[in-house]
């Protein structure tokens, strides 16, 4: 027996959920900050800063890490410190160049499994850790990782997406969860050169003109991700719930609240969508067309008999604050 969707409460949970929540912190630091206009030299919003250099960008981001997640699983959270920040650069049409850690522990012994993550990421991916900071003296554990890479001139950006444009998602379905956890493993254990050539995908992208616009999916999930695209362009859209890649057994409420290896969201001009799923399609990426954009500022999801209802109303107020025309108070 089919069980109706209950979409009202789908989107509540989306707007409620913790990886959402942890989003809506950013408002508060980039209005502290005098930060948030789209059009500041190095607009606040993206995965990634991306700093004008020389014909290109170097691009510079970090990732923390809650500390219940290094005390659970420790050597996924210092294999993610590489992953996480790889899919950012990625997200953005660059390339890595190289990372950094700061860890922070009980003593040596708790940081061994954190260091063997980061380790075997390092190597899998092919991007070297140059250095950091260490105490093995701490009262408690926490761990940060950052990332600096590269992109040419043309960068896939959180501002960019458009209305008309078809909201792309791109997953690597080919894993599993880390039960209890949401966070689907799609990355340990597969070839590290499989791993590098997924990546490649994005920078790939953006070089040949397929898409302006670009979001690593994060803690808040797929549709946690679109809200943040969809804010910092300051454009609306439809989410189809049934056109999410996802995999067969996982219900749609828990995936919609996972965390994917792989995942990445598209604004791309619907005459450029059959091009850039082809490039997902050839490498064993499932990859739909998902929603599509519009003027309206106003965030919905659809199920698939056809009923909407709303995530997000910008105009109402923000989530994360960025994408204003002329800075915080605008």
């Amino acid at each position: 027996m089919t069980v109706a969707l209950d979409l009202p409460a789908l989107a509540r949970q989306i707007r409620e959920a913790r990886g959402v929540a942890h989003k809506r912190d950013i408002d508060a630091v980039i209005t502290r900050l005098g930060l948030g206009s789209r059009h500041d030299a190095i607009p606040v919003g993206d995965d990634c800063a991306a700093i004008p250099d020389g014909d290109g960008h170097l691009l510079f981001a970090i990732e923390g890490f809650l500390d219940g997640f290094v005390a659970a699983d420790p050597y996924f959270a210092g294999y993610c410190g590489i992953m996480v920040n790889l899919s950012d650069v990625a997200a953005m049409g660059g390339r890595p160049l190289a990372v950094v850690d700061a860890l922070w522990s009980r003593d040596a012994a708790a940081t061994d499994p954190i260091l063997a993550g980061l380790s075997d990421a390092a190597a899998l991916y092919g991007v070297p850790v140059v250095g950091g900071h260490t105490n093995t003296r701490a009262t408690s554990g926490a761990l940060a990782v950052a990332v600096l890479g590269r992109a040419g001139g043309r960068l896939l950006t959180s501002f960019d997406a458009a209305p008309g444009d078809d909201l792309i998602a791109a997953i690597d379905l080919r894993g599993r969860f880390r039960e209890p956890h949401p966070y689907w493993d799609a990355s340990t254990g597969a070839p590290g050169e499989r791993l590098r050539g997924d990546l490649s995908l994005l920078p790939g992208i953006a070089e040949d003109g397929l898409a302006a616009a670009a979001k690593d999916i994060s803690m808040a999930g797929v549709v946690g991700t679109a809200l943040m695209l969809l804010e910092c362009s300051q454009v609306g859209g439809v989410i189809d719930l049934a056109a999410i890649p996802r995999p067969a057994p996982v219900p749609l409420a828990r995936w919609l609240s996972a965390f994917p290896s792989f995942g990445f969201l598209l604004s791309v001009r619907p005459d450029r969508t059959p091009a850039v799923l082809a490039r997902f399609a050839e490498r064993g990426i499932a990859s739909a067309p998902i929603g599509r954009l519009d003027a309206s500022r106003v965030a919905r999801v659809r199920s698939a008999a056809g009923e909407e209802a709303v995530v997000w109303d910008f105009a109402a107020g923000p989530l994360i604050g960025c994408g204003r025309d002329a800075g915080p108070d605008a």
